[in-house]
């Protein structure tokens, strides 16, 4: 390929490359569990339950960012309020058995979606230079990069960041000298990927998942053009940007 035509091309890592809802979707599961035992299945229903939690869960994380703690304390402030509402004492033991519940999610095994490895290793061999840009704590964020050996791709060119918007994304982008019409922002969230690599004036490519987490729903405030495209797996990364690169091949011979 020639020089010319090479991208810049941003990764996000949680629910791309690799799995993570599913396994806040197990903890849940089990939260709310232990919610009906402690409160009754006839007192608490599930999606009050759910619905709850999930208020409490994106409204920290706008506050604080994408923080390791965030989690389990949704767990225990959903806890408390109900116990508040339904007059039952607070206790301790299992504020601290939610707590533990909720940070077992940063210590499961990391599991690649279908497809990682071999859009990573297309895209590398067709000589695009590829970024890895992250939100969380750099040190739960690092242990998932390692497991998945993601540096033989990405090398040092990995971005964690405890916040991930549009001037995070402006920060690195002008740090890094990007030539923006060749740069690509690949992720699941549009409110962390897609919004912002588009008020910056990037290519997107939105990987839409099944079960998305609400705090990533957001309406889009740009009108998709050519430079955005909406995907249900990884693997169809590489076609787009080859197919667009064609395109633009062809604008110039015409030219």
């Amino acid at each position: 390929m020639s020089q010319t035509f090479k991208q810049h091309i941003l990764f996000d890592l949680d629910d791309t490359l690799i799995h993570c809802n599913k396994y806040f979707g197990l903890v849940l599961g089990e939260f709310y569990e232990m919610m009906h035992h402690w409160f009754g299945a006839q007192t608490l229903t599930t999606d009050e339950i759910r619905q709850k939690q999930i208020d409490i869960d994106v409204e920290q994380v706008k506050r604080t960012g994408f923080s390791s703690g965030n989690f389990p304390k949704s767990l225990i402030e959903t806890y408390r309020f109900f116990c508040r509402k339904l007059g039952r004492p607070i206790r301790l033991d299992e504020e601290q058995e939610l707590n533990k519940l909720g940070l077992s999610v940063y210590e499961r095994e990391v599991e690649p979606y279908p497809g990682m490895v071999e859009t990573l290793e297309t895209l590398q061999n067709e000589g695009h230079r590829l970024y890895l840009y992250t939100g969380g704590e750099t040190a739960i964020q690092q242990r998932k990069i390692d497991q998945m050996k993601l540096s033989d791709y990405f090398d040092d060119r990995i971005y964690i960041t405890q916040h991930k918007n549009e001037a995070t994304l402006e920060h690195i982008l002008q740090a890094g000298a990007f030539d923006r019409s060749r740069t690509w922002m690949i992720g699941n969230s549009l409110r962390t990927d897609v919004m912002p690599a588009l008020s910056a004036g990037l290519n997107s490519i939105y990987i839409k998942q099944s079960n998305e987490w609400v705090y990533n729903m957001v309406e889009l405030r740009h009108k998709p053009d050519s430079s955005f495209y909406t995907i249900s797996s990884i693997g169809e990364v590489p076609g787009i940007i080859e197919r667009k690169l064609s395109e633009e091949r062809k604008q110039r011979a015409l030219n």
